[in-house]
Formats: structure tokens, sequence, C-alpha cells
């Protein structure tokens, strides 16, 4: 942890060493994040450099959102989906002194409606419902501090021992059935894992993975390897939704949980759609190119 407390001085001297001017700023807690870099656009700032995980990333989307300021990722944090997603891989330094040869991309951003939230949230990567998102909501905090991603495996044991809420998803005037729905926006999950195959960022719609059963034992081992193996195509109980718009619902007085890019963020029912044209993100040219 040491490292990482000195971290932001060794990246910020290797964006200086590589010509860039950068005033580094420290969060004022959870949730701060947005109001910061929206302080710091109204003040000049053409360039918001976030160094962190996706959750720090998200927490930015309000202060950034129909901006024309760009966003762009040094990964900092557990799986550091984004920036494995965009190639730039794990490493803070190396991904700075790349940071000269990324180009804007426009790109649409997701957006949660949980009715029993006030406002809604914007969303990056993707959106999950039931499975993985009971797990964050339990999340040991303290052991994620320490030990990062095997805090999400061991909290992913606890799933596998209780039966699973079913509920409801409705996309694209289809009703389905199932313990776990990833609205996603990138291919990259987990930092290791890749479930949506065939979408993008700047692609104008979700795809949406269905996962059926209510015994995480019974079913998820047997989707655990098929992803694993990508051989997902044709497996009984995955199905694979593209739209640019989901409901989901779950039965009255069972809490179905939700999280957006790795972050609790409320309860069913709830509604994912996306905001076109909301974001400008710095990527490397060769993502630009095949996305």
């Amino acid at each position: 942890m040491r490292w990482r407390r000195g971290l932001p001085r060794q990246v910020a001297e290797a964006l200086a060493s590589a010509g860039h001017g950068v005033s580094v700023i420290e969060t004022e807690g959870p949730g701060t994040a947005g109001r910061i870099a929206r302080r710091r656009i109204e003040e000049g700032a053409d360039l918001i450099l976030a160094l962190g995980g996706d959750g720090t990333l998200n927490e930015l989307l309000p202060g950034v959102a129909h901006t024309a300021v760009p966003l762009a990722v040094i990964p900092g944090g557990t799986a550091n989906v984004l920036s494995r997603e965009l190639g730039l891989g794990v490493s803070a330094i190396k991904a700075a002194r790349r940071l000269g040869e990324c180009v804007p991309l426009r790109v649409p951003l997701g957006v949660l409606k949980c009715e029993a939230e006030a406002e809604p949230r914007y969303f990056l990567l993707m959106a999950g419902v039931g499975f993985d998102a009971h797990i964050v909501y339990r999340l040991n905090l303290p052991l994620k501090a320490k030990a990062g991603q095997l805090a999400y495996w061991i909290g992913s044991l606890r799933e596998f021992l209780r039966r699973l809420d079913e509920f409801q998803v409705e996309a694209n005037g289809e009703l389905f059935t199932c313990s776990f729905a990833l609205a996603s926006r990138v291919q990259n999950y987990a930092g290791y894992l890749r479930i949506a195959r065939r979408v993008s960022l700047p692609k104008q719609e979700f795809e949406t993975v269905l996962f059926e059963g209510g015994s995480a034992l019974r079913y998820y081992l047997k989707y655990l390897a098929a992803v694993w193996t990508g051989r997902t195509a044709n497996v009984k109980g995955m199905t694979f939704v593209r739209a640019k718009s989901v409901r989901f619902s779950g039965p009255a007085g069972q809490r179905v949980y939700v999280q957006v890019d790795g972050e609790y963020a409320g309860r069913l029912p709830a509604t994912v759609a996306l905001e076109p044209d909301a974001l400008t993100l710095l990527v490397p040219p060769e993502y630009a190119k095949r996305a």
C-alpha cells in the first residue's frame, strides 16, 4: 500500500516528463469526484484524468457528461475494466506515458433509474442485476482494500450457498426470467472474463446477457466454464439480447439489487437506457479503429 500512496506523484511525474501540465486533486470522500471535475471544467480544465478504478470513473460521470472536455483513465483500482477494455493494461505509469497518443471518442452513457431512488445514475461500463449485484451489496470493503479481487471471490462463495432470487427482464417487447442479468457496454468483465462479446462503447445498444436458474451450484459452474473457454453459444440457460433499453422487475417484497460499474446502485424495479452522445473518452487509436 505504500507504493499506492506514492502513485499520484509517480503518475504526475510521468505526465510532466511527457510535456503535460497536471494538477493533482484528491477526492474529498465518496461521491465527491463528479463535483470536483465539474468545478475544474468551469475553471478551464481541458482534460479530466482519473487515477483510480472503475468506481472512481463512475463517480466522475456526472461532472463530465455532456461537456466537450474529455475523460481519460489511468488504472489504479481493483479490476480496471475500462483500462483493460481499451488496451491500456493495468500499469498506471505505462498508461500515463501513452496519454499523448490517445484520441477522443464520443460515446453514449448508460442511465439507470431505480424506482426506489430519487435520482437516475450514469454508468459507462455495465449494469448487473441479481447475482453479481448481491456480491457487491454485501462486499467486505476492508477486505477489498487489503486483498483486492479476492474479496469478490469470497463474496461469490456466499452466493453459491444460497437460493438465488429470480426476477423478470423485459427487452425488445420480450419477457424473460433469470437470476442474473448483465446489461453491458463492454466485453471485459471483472478484469479477465469476456461475457458480452458483440458490444463496444460507441455502439448505441446494450448487449444484455441473461442467466437462468435459482441454484448457483447447479447452473453457474456451467456458465462460468462456458465464459472462461469462450464457448457461450447455445449454452442452455444463457440468453443474449441486444437492446437500447431494458426493464427489470422482481416479486413484491423481494429485494433484488443492482450494481453499475462495480458499485451498488439500488434495487428493483429498475430500467436501464442509453443517453447518446454523452461523453468524450480518450482512447488508444487502435481501440478507436476497431470499435
